[in-house]
């Protein structure tokens, strides 16, 4: 029996990743794979490339929660894979895929990081994120999210959070819940290139610190923005 799984990304201005992002997606023969793109007003030439490759196309206020949410409420598949625009799932990510939706009871998987870059950085911060993992339960969304979608609704589904909405789901998740899964979401490594692989990480973790203090959201992205 082949199972249905709605891919979904949020979209901004996308166009230079969301065409390699779309060309990697996963493939196996018991899994019946459909994108949704949630595109929050890009100007640029997203909406074209993912129109050219078949997916579906919603729109929503920009806002990466509120993107998600829209994007899900979309399908009606049984799983939902939540994917940024810049992250590609690597060979064999079918087959885990496949894997974890007939054995998962309650359970959401996400990804290995890995960034396309060679500098000793991304290699830190592929650790790093490997081990807040471990010991947090915390993947952030650029590992991808695999859930149920009544396991989603039931937890009532990403919240329309500016910032931080990958981290409130998953701790509505919880740590118990969430599976590492062999494979690897290969990121971007512009934003750290662009923002310095100590300095960007160091103002992610400021981020983090103050949303855990009880800093609402709103105010984090002024401060930080995305």
């Amino acid at each position: 029996m082949t199972t249905a799984v709605d891919i979904v990304i949020p979209t901004l201005n996308a166009g230079a990743s969301l065409g390699l992002a779309l060309a990697a997606r996963p493939t196996h023969p018991g899994l019946a794979f459909s994108t949704t793109i949630c595109d929050g007003g890009s100007r640029d030439d997203t909406v074209a490339i993912a129109q050219r490759a078949g997916a579906a196309l919603v729109t929503a206020a920009a806002g990466r929660g509120g993107q998600l949410a829209t994007g899900a409420a979309a399908g009606r598949a049984p799983w939902i894979l939540f994917l940024h625009a810049d992250t590609r799932l690597q060979g064999g990510a079918g087959n885990v895929i496949a894997r974890f939706v007939q054995s998962a009871d309650g359970k959401a998987g996400y990804f290995r990081l890995r960034f396309d870059a060679e500098e000793a950085g991304a290699r830190r911060l592929e650790r790093l994120a490997a081990w807040r993992c471990r010991s947090f339960g915390l993947p952030y969304g650029d590992q991808g999210l695999l859930i149920s979608r009544p396991h989603y609704e039931s937890l009532g589904g990403f919240r329309p959070l500016p910032l931080m909405e990958d981290v409130d789901l998953v701790r509505r998740i919880g740590r118990d819940n969430l599976v590492p899964l062999a494979a690897d979401a290969l990121t971007s490594a512009a934003r750290y290139r662009r923002d310095g692989w100590l300095l960007r990480p160091l103002r992610n973790l400021t981020c983090l610190t103050l949303y855990f203090a009880g800093v609402p959201p709103q105010t984090l992205q002024r401060l930080y923005g995305r």
